[in-house]
């Protein structure tokens, strides 16, 4: 038994070289908040592009940020063992919901378990002890589509009564609204009570201004909106001409500037420019003109204003600088009371306002408070509230079956990646199966943008292939094209014929085949065997490639040559065609001297490399027999050697991280693919074990069997003869003899000490022609 102090005894397995949590017992999932975020294999994921139930995922992302991060995962682990007799069901991947699994000691269970009995006899099924995902959603659905379903929010719904429905449209527009469990925007009690004190605050603030001063009488609220709009721009004018008199070699500078009138690309002048410019001319202590020269922009405002304000003006075509304070400070009272109005009063809300309260009117809103509407609403959204089965406990035993059966595999792919590494289950984030090539790759991930996810995917290690897949559909409607991004990584077989452009089948989680065209590839090692050969290859590119450069250049030449030659000849005088005579010249002749050079060096280097060959192969005959296959091993091993080594090393490398991360997860640590698991990944194509094979192929000839016999074994008696040959002539080879004055030498006993005389040799005497030297006295003796 753990002791608050005691830490939790986790069991731990290495997989894929990373230490991943096993949750193997309802202690396990019921203690996963101990568990240390660290250990966890992923940090977050995203609620989009998973192979997962999405209203599962809607309802762990509790932020609506469409990720599904850590605590959010623990909420709803502690969230679902509170409502559970045994939370360790879950690890048995159930599929329905038995009643009894339902903790009933509680207030909050034995709301749940009511609900749920409830559901199943509005569905017919009175006496069912289990409940399905199907079932719960029917219910919602149904519950949504009633007027009354507990939730406590009322749409506008022609089953309510007009002034009802008149008055939530109202709240909607000036206040805002929520959705409700049918899916529906309504209000609920808060935003009406908000809009009824709106409405209240809007009316008594009505009352003061409308006992306000108002000198333009019932012009004045008008003016006083178009005061407020034009107050910078005036302000700005008589500021301008102020300073065009202090000042006057800056009045070309306070007038037009020239770049707003520059037109744009499409040779039209904007009006967001020219709203900048000033109201009218800029001259040293003038007026405002009122009729004449004002920014086109302004001039419909300006105008009104001035007819507005008429008889505060001296001369109805001009405004003074005096004239204008005047006017703000006739208007200021009138200002003191618009600014007294109210704010609205706010509520929580998903749907932003649409309209201002002022639209409504004064009438409008004297007949919404004085009809009694806005306490009939909250009456009916109490009836609502109360009523059996809400909707409200409808969501939470959608909520528990859902976890019930979906909860466990979403750990199973987040806390470790345990689906991933059984051959036999599907991770959540694989899309399905790309079939190309002879081969099927099961790592295939979705893809939102391929050129941004290869950024980060090329980190991997692994060969992706980026494909284009596109299906076309049938629906009520008519034909439906689809299309879908995935990043298939093949990790076994070679790349000889991975092209882009190439075409598949990707068949997803669902059975759906679509058509696969490739439209980007990062090209990483595969296999260790294709890296034995991969210089090979290479190098047979290379020559081909020369060659075809080779080729092409010499087919462009005689090309050039044949045209030139025809040219000439079409460009000849007329009159050697009419005589039938041509000039021509005589071919030189052929100079050896001046090409001496060129025959020398080819000669040193037909030299040089006959002297190399000869070298190379005196070098190998020296060999014994058994020594040549360590010779061809030796250069297999220097050609490949140095390319199996660096694939070895990336293979190891390979990695899941970057591939998810670049998809939106967010993976805590290494998660390996090694060899074993990569052949895993990608399957080659194979005949099944019961299958049969027959070698008669119609499009290949007929093969002459007693000739080619004749021909292996004409090969393999060469080869022994010749092995024979060589070990005999080998044998048959003396040994360098030693010459008879050496071996003379060599037997000869050595002379006493004292019959030698010291430090002398005696001189050989010269032998006659075709005779041997004879040798000194002192080496026959």
């Amino acid at each position: 038994m753990n002791t608050p102090n005691t830490p939790y005894p986790w069991t731990f397995q290495r997989i894929g070289g990373l230490d991943q949590v096993v949750l193997a017992s309802a202690d396990d999932i019921s203690h996963l908040d101990q568990l240390d975020p660290k250990l966890w294999v992923a940090l977050s994921c995203p609620t989009s592009g998973m192979e997962f139930d999405t209203r599962t995922l809607q309802l762990l992302d509790s932020d609506k940020d469409e990720r599904i991060r850590i605590p959010e995962v623990v909420q709803a682990v502690k969230w679902l063992c509170q409502r559970l007799n045994d939370p360790g069901e879950i690890i048995h991947d159930p599929q329905e919901l038995p009643l009894a699994s339902i903790k009933a000691d509680t207030d909050e269970g034995q709301r749940l378990l009511a609900t749920a009995h409830a559901i199943l006899n509005n569905l017919g099924k009175p006496d069912a002890q289990t409940l399905t995902q199907q079932d719960v959603a029917r219910s919602a659905a149904h519950a949504g589509e009633n007027v009354f379903n507990g939730d406590g929010i009322l749409p506008p719904l022609p089953a309510l009564q007009a002034d009802i429905c008149d008055f939530i449209q109202n709240a909607l527009d000036i206040i805002g609204g929520v959705e409700d469990a049918g899916g529906q925007i309504g209000i609920n009690s808060d935003i009406a009570n908000a809009f009824t004190q709106s409405l209240q605050n809007w009316q008594q603030w009505r009352k003061t201004l409308d006992g306000a001063t108002t000198p333009l009488g019932a012009n004045t609220p008008e003016a006083w909106d178009l005061l407020s709009e034009l107050s910078d721009k005036i302000n700005d004018y008589f500021l301008r001409t102020e300073l065009a008199g202090y000042a006057p070699q800056a009045q070309a500078v306070l007038n037009v500037d020239e770049k707003f009138l520059v037109p744009v690309q499409n040779g039209l002048l904007e009006s967001e420019a020219l709203s900048e410019l000033p109201l009218s001319k800029i001259q040293p202590q003038q007026p405002l003109d009122l009729h004449s020269g004002i920014n086109p922009v302004w001039r419909d405002r300006v105008q009104r204003f001035a007819e507005l304000i008429a008889p505060l003006l001296a001369q109805p075509a001009s405004l003074t600088f005096d004239e204008w304070r005047n006017i703000q400070k006739t208007l200021a009272p009138y200002s003191q009371a618009v600014a007294l109005k109210p704010a609205l009063v706010s509520a929580k809300v998903t749907t932003p306002p649409t309209s201002t309260i002022d639209k409504l009117g004064a009438d409008k809103i004297n007949e919404l408070l004085s009809s009694g509407v806005a306490e009939r609403f909250i009456e009916l959204t109490e009836k609502d509230s109360t009523t059996p089965a809400a909707a409200a406990d409808i969501a939470d035993v959608e909520r528990l079956v859902l976890y019930y059966k979906h909860l466990y595999h979403l750990l199973r792919n987040y806390t470790n990646f345990h689906d991933f590494y059984d051959m036999d289950c599907t991770a959540a984030f694989q899309a399905g199966i790309l079939f190309i090539d002879g081969r099927s790759c099961r790592l295939c991930v979705p893809v939102a943008d391929a050129a941004k996810h290869a950024t980060l995917a090329a980190y991997t290690e692994l060969y992706l292939l980026y494909c284009e897949c596109t299906r076309t559909t049938q629906t009520a409607d008519g034909e439906k094209q689809e299309k879908r991004l995935i990043a298939a990584a093949m990790t076994a077989g070679n790349s000889d014929l991975l092209l882009e452009s190439r075409n598949g089948v990707f068949i997803d989680n669902q059975g759906n085949d679509w058509d696969a065209t490739v439209i980007k590839i990062i090209a990483k090692p595969i296999s260790l065997k294709e890296a034995i050969w991969s210089p090979y290859k290479r190098f047979g590119r290379m020559v081909s490639t020369q060659i075809n450069k080779w080729a092409s250049s010499k087919d462009d030449a005689i090309a050039a040559n044949g045209t030139q030659k025809l040219q000439t000849l079409a460009t000849s005088t007329p009159a050697a065609a009419t005589t039938g005579t041509a000039a021509t010249t005589a071919a030189p002749k052929f100079d050896i001297a001046k090409n001496v050079g060129i025959f020398a060096a080819i000669g040193l280097a037909l030299g040089a490399i006959g002297t190399a060959l000869a070298t190379l192969a005196r070098a190998l005959f020296s060999l014994q027999w058994w020594q040549f296959p360590l010779v061809f091993l030796g250069i297999f091993l220097l050609i490949s050697g140095p390319s199996v080594i660096i694939a070895w090393f990336k293979l190891r490398q390979r990695t899941l991280g970057p591939l998810l991360e670049a998809s939106g997860w967010a993976v805590n640590g290494r998660v390996s693919i090694n060899y074993f698991l990569g052949s895993q990944l990608t399957r080659k194509a194979e005949l099944p074990d019961n299958a049969t094979r027959s070698y008669s192929d119609p499009t290949k000839p007929s093969r002459n069997k007693p000739l080619t016999a004749f021909i292996v074994a004409l090969i393999i008696g060469a080869a022994a003869m010749g092995g024979w040959l060589w070990y005999r002539a080998a044998a048959k080879t003396p040994a360098t003899p030693t010459p008879p004055a050496a071996e003379a030498v060599q037997n000869a006993p050595a002379a006493p000490a004292t019959n030698a005389a010291p430090n002398t040799v005696p001189e050989a005497t010269p032998a006659p022609p075709g005779t041997e030297p004879a040798l000194p006295a002192a080496a026959t003796e």
